[in-house]
C-alpha cells in the first residue's frame, strides 16, 4: 500500500505544479500581471495530503486546507473524480479554481475558505465545537473528525493562539492540525528552533502534540553507531543553518553539514556516498507517508482533547528549487516542466490523465472515489415570527429591548431550541442576561455552580444555549462563522446571535470578513455604540464601525432607534438566518429615549405599512407634507440610531421659522444602500436611466435638500445626497471622543439641535 500511495504523491505533485505552469506559461492575461500559484508551498505539503484523502478521512471529516496548497487539494479532487479536467488548466481565471480555498466559489466541495492566515487553522476547531453543541442539543450525528492542515507561519497569528486558549474549544477529541513545519515563512527562513516553544505553548493549552520530524532513512541511521550524535548534531541545528544544506550537494554538503560537528556526527556519515548525502540529510517525516499515517493514528487515539501533529517538510519537495529562502513565489521553467514530467512517467498527451484504475495506486483512488465525502442529514429549522410580542415601554434603549427579545424568543419551541448565544466575557453587560437566566450555559459536562448569585443564575451543562468565550473578539467571529455553517457541516441549522461591545467590533474584523465570505449565516450586535457612550471616553466609543457594516458583502447592517422596529427587524433577520441566507449585525446602544414619536408614525401609517418600510429600510417618522402644501420650503433631516431625539427637536425649531420638515428614521442603511445600488447597476447593465427603488422613493418624495446625522462617521450617510441629486450637509462624529454627558458629545460633534438646525438652513440654501 505504501508504495502506491507513493505513486499517487508523485502524481499529485505533478498536477498540482502543472496547474501552476499551465496558468502562468498558457494563458495570456492581456495585462502583463504575474498569475502565481505557489508551486513551492505546494510541494511541501503532497506527502500530508495524500495520506490525509487516499488513507486516512472518512467521508464525515471535515478538512481545512492551507491557503498556498490549494493546488494539491484541487489535484487531488481532480483525482477522485470531484473537479471535471476543464478546471485544471483554469486556475486563479474567471469562472475557475480560486488563488485559495473557498467553500462558496470552487466547484469542488471546500469545507472551509482559507486565505487570511491563521483562521483557516481556526475554523474546524470551532466547527468541532460547534459538533459538539450539536450532539449534545439535537442528538449524535456520524462521527467526525475536524482536520486544519496550515504552514508553520501562520503559528505566528495571534488568532491561532486565541483560538488554542479559549476555554470553549478545550477537550476536544475530534480536532486534529498538521502544521506544515518546512521552516520557511514567504520572506525568510523562520529563525531560530521555533517548534520546542510552539510544542509547549500547545502542550500548556491542553493538546496532545506528536512530532514526524525524520524520515526512514535518517531513522535508520540514527539506529547504528554514532547514529545519536548524529540526530543530536540535527536537532540543535537552527533553521537557518539546516536550510542551508540545500542547493548543494556533494563534498560541499558534507563540509557545510559538518562545519563544527562532534567526530561522531562525521563518523555517523562516512559511509555514505557523496551522491546520497543529500538524500540522506533531506529525508524529513513529512514526506514519509507511512510515518505520518502512524501519526495520524496516534491522534485518533486520544480522544479527550486536540492533537497538533508538527510535519517536517520542505519546501518546494522534488522540485529544483526545493529549500531556496527565495522559492516562494518561484516557478518551473518550460525545461524544468518537461524534466518532471517525463520523470513523472508522463508524456504531454497523458499530463493530465487520472490514475489507472488497474495499478495499484489507481485501485486506492478507486476505492476512495467510491466512499464521497457526504453532508450530514438536514435537521429541522426553525419558523420565526413576524414579531416577539414583547412590550415597549414609554423609553427604552435598544439594547435592553434586544435583550428581551431574544429572552421573549427562548420561550417559543419553533424558535427557542435552535437560538444559541456567545459573547466574549461580556454576556451580562450586553444584556444576554435573561436569555442566559431561561437557557443556560453550555457545558458538555453538567458543572456545580459554587457561588449561586440570584440576578445570573450561571448554571452550566450540556443543555445549555450560551456559549461563553474568552475576551477575544476574534474567537467570537470565529464560532460565529461556525454556528452559522451548522445546517451545511453538522447537518442541523442553528440561529446563533453573538454580542460585543461595538467599538471591538474592529478587532475580530478579520475573522468577521471570514465569516462572511464562507457564507455563514448569523446575527450580531454591536453595543453600545458611538459617542452616545459618553462618559466612557473614546477608547470605548465606536465611529467607523457603520461604515464597515453598511460595506461588508453578505451582511445586512441596521441600526433601529426604537424598540419595536428593532422587534420587527430582529425577527426578521432571524427568519433569514433560519434559511441559511446571510448574516446581520445591528448597532445598538443604552440610551434610553422616548417611543411615542414612533407610536405616532405608527398610528399615521399603519403597522402593515409602517413594518414593510422599517425592513426596507428607512421610514418617515414625522411628514411635513401639510406645511409643504402651504407652499413653505422643505427639508429633509435624516437620522439613524440615537441621534432621533435631537433629529426630531431640530425638525420643531424648523417648523416653528415656517419649513417643511419630513424626519426619516433610516433603520437599515445597508438596505436603503442595496436598494439603491441594485437600481443604479440595473440601469447601467441595460443604458437605462435608473429609477429609485420603492423605499427611497417614498420617503424621499420631495427630492428635498438633506441634513444627514448619525452618532458614527458622517460620510456613512453622505451618499443619500448624490442618489437624490440634492444637496445634503451630512452630520456625524469625525474626530475621536472624550468623556462627558452624551450632551457635552453631541455638542463637541454637531449633533445637537441648534447645529442641525442650522445644517438645515445651509442645506436649503444650497438648494437656491
Amino acid at each position: 500500500m505504501i508504495d502506491a500511495l507513493r505513486a499517487i504523491e508523485r502524481r499529485v505533485l505533478w498536477l498540482a505544479v502543472r496547474m501552476v505552469d499551465a496558468a502562468n506559461r498558457e494563458r495570456d492575461t492581456g495585462d502583463g500581471v504575474k498569475v502565481g500559484g505557489h508551486q513551492a508551498s505546494s510541494a511541501s505539503l503532497v506527502s500530508v495530503l495524500t495520506a490525509l484523502y487516499f488513507a486516512h478521512l472518512r467521508p464525515a471529516d471535515r478538512v481545512s486546507v492551507k491557503p498556498h496548497a490549494a493546488p494539491v487539494f484541487h489535484a487531488i479532487q481532480y483525482l477522485l473524480g470531484n473537479l471535471d479536467r476543464s478546471y485544471l488548466t483554469r486556475l486563479r481565471s474567471r469562472g475557475g479554481l480560486q488563488a485559495y480555498p473557498s467553500r462558496t466559489k470552487d466547484p469542488d466541495g471546500v469545507d472551509f475558505s482559507t486565505g487570511s492566515v491563521g483562521l483557516g487553522a481556526a475554523a474546524p476547531l470551532f466547527a468541532a465545537a460547534t459538533r459538539r453543541y450539536v450532539d449534545a442539543h439535537f442528538g449524535p450525528r456520524e462521527a467526525a473528525r475536524f482536520v486544519a492542515v496550515i504552514g508553520d507561519a501562520e503559528l505566528d497569528e495571534g488568532s491561532v493562539w486565541e483560538a488554542v486558549a479559549d476555554p470553549a474549544t478545550a477537550g476536544l477529541g475530534n480536532v486534529m492540525w498538521v502544521v506544515d513545519l518546512n521552516r520557511q515563512s514567504l520572506d525568510r527562513v523562520v529563525p531560530g528552533i521555533r517548534v520546542a516553544q510552539w510544542a509547549a505553548q500547545f502542550a500548556a493549552a491542553g493538546w496532545h502534540v506528536v512530532e514526524v520530524k525524520y524520515g526512514s532513512r535518517l531513522r535508520a541511521a540514527f539506529g547504528r553507531e554514532h547514529g545519536p550524535a548524529l540526530r543530536d548534531w540535527l536537532d540543535r541545528m537552527p533553521n537557518e543553518r539546516y536550510q542551508s544544506l540545500f542547493g548543494i550537494d556533494g563534498e560541499p554538503l558534507r563540509k557545510q553539514f559538518l562545519d563544527g560537528a562532534p567526530a561522531e556526527v562525521a563518523a555517523a556519515v562516512a559511509d555514505v556516498p557523496d551522491a546520497d548525502l543529500a538524500g540522506l540529510l533531506h529525508d524529513l517525516g513529512g514526506h514519509d507517508v507511512e510515518a505520518l499515517l502512524r501519526a495520524y493514528a496516534e491522534c485518533d487515539r486520544v480522544t479527550d482533547r486536540p492533537s497538533v501533529v508538527f510535519a517536517y517538510t520542505v519546501k518546494g519537495w522534488n522540485l529544483p528549487a526545493a529549500g531556496h529562502p527565495r522559492n516562494h513565489s518561484a516557478l518551473l521553467s518550460g525545461d524544468q516542466i518537461d524534466a518532471l514530467r517525463a520523470a513523472t512517467g508522463l508524456t504531454v498527451a497523458t499530463e493530465w490523465d487520472r490514475i489507472d484504475p488497474a495499478t495499484p495506486a489507481g485501485a486506492i483512488v478507486a476505492e476512495r472515489a467510491a466512499a464521497p465525502p457526504r453532508p450530514a442529514p438536514p435537521g429541522p429549522r426553525a419558523t420565526v415570527p413576524a414579531r416577539s410580542g414583547v412590550r415597549v415601554g414609554q423609553r427604552a434603549s435598544t439594547q435592553e429591548v434586544f435583550g428581551r427579545v431574544l429572552t421573549d424568543l427562548a420561550r417559543d419551541p419553533a424558535v427557542g431550541s435552535h437560538l444559541v448565544t456567545t459573547a466574549p466575557d461580556v454576556a451580562t453587560s450586553t444584556n444576554l442576561a435573561g436569555f442566559i437566566n431561561r437557557t443556560g450555559i453550555f457545558h458538555p459536562d453538567e458543572r456545580t455552580t459554587w457561588s449561586p448569585d440570584p440576578m445570573l443564575r450561571w448554571v452550566e451543562g450540556p443543555r445549555g444555549q450560551h456559549i461563553e468565550l474568552g475576551i477575544s473578539e476574534m474567537n467570537l467571529f470565529m464560532l460565529l462563522g461556525q454556528l452559522g455553517l451548522a445546517g451545511e457541516l453538522s447537518g442541523q441549522p442553528l440561529l446563533p446571535v453573538g454580542t460585543v461591545y461595538d467599538p471591538f467590533v474592529c478587532r475580530g474584523l478579520d475573522a468577521f470578513i471570514y465569516a462572511a465570505y464562507s457564507g455563514a449565516s448569523f446575527i450580531v450586535a454591536g453595543t453600545p455604540s458611538g459617542v452616545t457612550l459618553a462618559p466612557e471616553g473614546g477608547a470605548h466609543q465606536s465611529t467607523l464601525t457603520a461604515s464597515i457594516g453598511l460595506e461588508l458583502p453578505g451582511v445586512t447592517f441596521a441600526e433601529p432607534a426604537y424598540g419595536t422596529a428593532l422587534d420587527w427587524q430582529f425577527c426578521d433577520a432571524l427568519g433569514t438566518v433560519a434559511e441559511g441566507r446571510g448574516a446581520f449585525y445591528f448597532r445598538l446602544t443604552t440610551r434610553p429615549i422616548d417611543q411615542a414619536p414612533f407610536e405616532a408614525a405608527r398610528a399615521r401609517l399603519g403597522d402593515a405599512v409602517l413594518r414593510r418600510q422599517v425592513l426596507a429600510g428607512a421610514y418617515r417618522l414625522r411628514d411635513g407634507g401639510d406645511l409643504a402644501a402651504r407652499g413653505a420650503p422643505v427639508v429633509s433631516l435624516v437620522g439613524s440610531g440615537a441621534v432621533l431625539p435631537e433629529v426630531l427637536a431640530a425638525a420643531d425649531e424648523l417648523a416653528d421659522e415656517g419649513i417643511a420638515v419630513h424626519v426619516v428614521d433610516v433603520t437599515s442603511l445597508d438596505r436603503l444602500y442595496a436598494g439603491w445600488r441594485a437600481a443604479v447597476r440595473d440601469g447601467i447593465r441595460s443604458a437605462r436611466v435608473p429609477a429609485l427603488p420603492g423605499a427611497m422613493r417614498t420617503v424621499f418624495a420631495d427630492r428635498a435638500p438633506l441634513v444627514t446625522v448619525h452618532d458614527a462617521a458622517s460620510h456613512t450617510m453622505a451618499w443619500l445626497g448624490s442618489a437624490l441629486g440634492v444637496p445634503c450637509v451630512p452630520l456625524g462624529v469625525d474626530g475621536f471622543g472624550q468623556s462627558g454627558t452624551v450632551h457635552d458629545l453631541y455638542e463637541i460633534h454637531d449633533l445637537q439641535p441648534g447645529a442641525i438646525v442650522n445644517a438645515a438652513l445651509s442645506a436649503l440654501s444650497l438648494h437656491g
